[in-house]
């Protein structure tokens, strides 16, 4: 084969994966461990189930471990990797330091309950578990059951490098939030389905002191944000709290998967920039109002988002692997 030739079909090859970042997520499929580990679905809801027993961050930590994990390099369980010798790792990353430790504890835990079977020992992704055990979060917490597909493999590397620019900002507006997702090959409603996980857990003040402090010049606090709200807030984060005091991002139902979170927006009870800003900007806000009136209609998008996110960057054949330590490369 020529060089010319050749060059022009690697050139094609990239392309191609550009213009379909989802290609891996042609292997999967539901029931994909049907004949290798058949009762894995179960193994793993009951560690999740027995992991929420111990901690409720355990529905918003692994959550939000899903999310940070496939928005980097794909779903392939990268975010797990411990930083080891000369390197640093995507969980060292600055962007990652406030992932609760009980969602990466609900991946160890379940996986060593499916270990513990000795017919499905390695023969279970981290990636695919914790596929699984976001769905039965979602799932224990009031959200909707959904089948998810399996078939990852495990990523084979892991750098703080490849972390930065990847993740959504407390302070983003909606063209850059829907830049960020597009990225990913999600559209804006994928986009205000997904920001519907703030239904659950919490935030740290330092991410939004800026909207109830030093919004700007003329306006302290956000305009956008509701006033007894506000207050609320500032009596939670006063300036100079401890970085480890957080605060419910729902303050209404903060530990149930719902609706709420958009009737929130609506009152102007959205704790982040990059959240009321789907309710202040005229092409979000259809969706959001939408939302806020029907539960079905929430669950269904989510559930259609969260597919797709969960086909984002698969990793397939020599791309890798199944760890034996969900922490550590084979």
């Amino acid at each position: 084969m020529g060089r010319v030739n050749f060059i022009q079909i690697l050139s094609l090859s990239v392309l191609f994966l550009i213009i379909f970042p989802n290609l891996g997520s042609a292997q999967l499929k539901q029931n994909y461990y049907a004949t290798i580990c058949p009762n894995v679905e179960t193994i793993v809801r009951n560690a999740v189930r027995a992991k929420i027993q111990q901690t409720f961050v355990t529905i918003p930590g692994t959550l939000r471990l899903f999310f940070h994990d496939c928005f980097v390099q794909g779903c392939d369980a990268s975010v797990m990797i411990a930083s080891s010798g000369s390197n640093k790792a995507e969980k060292d990353h600055p962007d990652n330091l406030s992932l609760a430790g009980d969602g990466f504890d609900t991946v160890i835990k379940a996986k060593a309950a499916i270990d513990a079977v000795a017919s499905c020992r390695n023969k279970v992704s981290c990636a695919d578990i914790l596929t699984m055990a976001t769905r039965d979060v979602v799932l224990l917490a009031g959200g909707p059951s959904y089948p998810v597909e399996l078939g990852r493999l495990d990523g084979l590397s892991s750098t703080t490098a490849s972390v930065t620019g990847k993740l959504p900002k407390p302070n983003m507006n909606l063209n850059q939030l829907n830049s960020l997702f597009s990225a990913s090959g999600l559209t804006q409603t994928d986009m205000i389905a997904l920001s519907g996980a703030h239904t659950l857990g919490f935030s740290h003040c330092d991410q939004f002191s800026n909207r109830i402090y030093n919004f700007s010049k003329t306006n302290p606090v956000d305009p956008t944000m509701n006033p007894s709200y506000a207050v609320q807030m500032q009596q939670q984060c006063p300036k100079n709290v401890d970085p480890r005091i957080a605060v419910n991002m729902d303050p209404n139902t903060p530990r149930t998967f719902d609706n709420v979170y958009y009737k929130n927006l609506q009152q102007g009870q959205g704790l982040f920039t990059s959240d009321q800003i789907l309710f202040t900007d005229s092409r979000s806000k259809p969706t959001v109002d939408a939302w806020a009136l029907s539960s079905k209609a929430f669950n269904d998008a989510f559930v259609a988002a969260m597919t797709k996110l969960g086909r984002v960057g698969v990793k397939t054949g020599r791309s890798g692997n199944i760890r034996r330590d969900c922490s550590a490369f084979n």
